[in-house]
């Protein structure tokens, strides 16, 4: 029956062509998966890329990274408080604060120190204290230190047009001050100012422009016999004298002393902080 052969035929065809039809769809498939999972790699690789100081690439080797991506401190690289557990006293003796550990939260990416107004005691080496504010300090003492490397922070400053508080990221040695401090950057008279403390004083600068209410990034590449400052990736000052060598481990706090040493007093207020990394070569 030539009716019966040309239907046949026809089916035939069909299921051929619907073979080949989902063998070319598969194929394909499989060649958008493959490109799919190629740059998925290469997205994936950029992603775990290194960081590298801003506006200072170079072979840096990253030996401390908190990027504060958690719900809560990490205790393995940081304490609260000043020489102490619990409610501690403030470090030195002519800040209006103490430090609580209840002011230090981490969440949404960041690193939150929170200065409020209230009447608290605290212990200090010289006995109990009375302070009318309440602040957050964290360090790595005991838990992370280092001698000569790249020293980073992003951090939001507390206040508007001028840095309010005394707010500070820095590192110091054991035995101050002949093991040196060194002060990346700290809110004196409202602006973003730099130091370096040796036994014979404390040279630096403090920086005209705007850092508050804002983010920036602040950096100090400390070498031997040197420390050059870089605020948003431009330098802005250098030491060359009285450079110690003592490992130093970091401090981040929010403090408040008097308008005329600090920036103007506003409570309540937060100092945050996105990350902090050291780099060395």
């Amino acid at each position: 029956d030539a009716g019966a052969d040309a239907r046949a035929t026809v089916a035939g065809c069909e299921r051929s062509c619907v073979r080949l039809s989902a063998r070319t769809r598969i194929a394909r498939s499989a060649a958008l998966g493959a490109v799919a999972l190629l740059l998925l790699v290469v997205a994936v690789g950029r992603g775990h890329t290194a960081p590298e100081p801003v506006g200072r690439p170079g072979n840096w080797h990253l030996i401390f990274d908190d990027e504060f991506g958690g719900s809560r401190l990490d205790r393995s690289k940081w304490s609260t408080g000043w020489y102490g557990s619990g409610i501690t006293g403030p470090v030195n003796p002519s800040e209006a604060q103490c430090y609580d550990p209840a002011q230090v939260t981490v969440g949404q990416g960041q690193l939150d120190l929170q200065l409020v107004s209230r009447t608290v005691r605290c212990s200090t080496n010289s006995g109990q204290i009375t302070r009318p504010y309440v602040s957050g300090i964290v360090t790595t003492n005991g838990r992370f230190a280092f001698t000569h490397g790249y020293l980073e922070a992003r951090v939001w400053m507390p206040g508007t047009r001028a840095i309010a508080d005394w707010p500070a990221v820095w590192a110091v040695g054991h035995n101050w001050p002949s093991g040196g401090e060194l002060d990346v950057v700290e809110g004196l008279g409202g602006q973003a100012c730099w130091h370096f403390h040796d036994p014979s004083g404390a040279p630096g600068g403090c920086s005209r422009r705007g850092f508050a209410g804002g983010w920036h990034t602040f950096g100090a590449n400390w070498r031997n016999g040197v420390v050059t400052w870089y605020y948003d990736g431009t330098k802005v000052g250098s030491v060359t004298s009285g450079i110690t060598s003592d490992p130093m481990y970091l401090v981040l706090g929010l403090d408040v002393r008097d308008a005329s040493y600090g920036g103007p007093i506003l409570v309540p207020e937060t100092l945050r902080i996105d990350y902090v990394r050291v780099w060395q070569h």
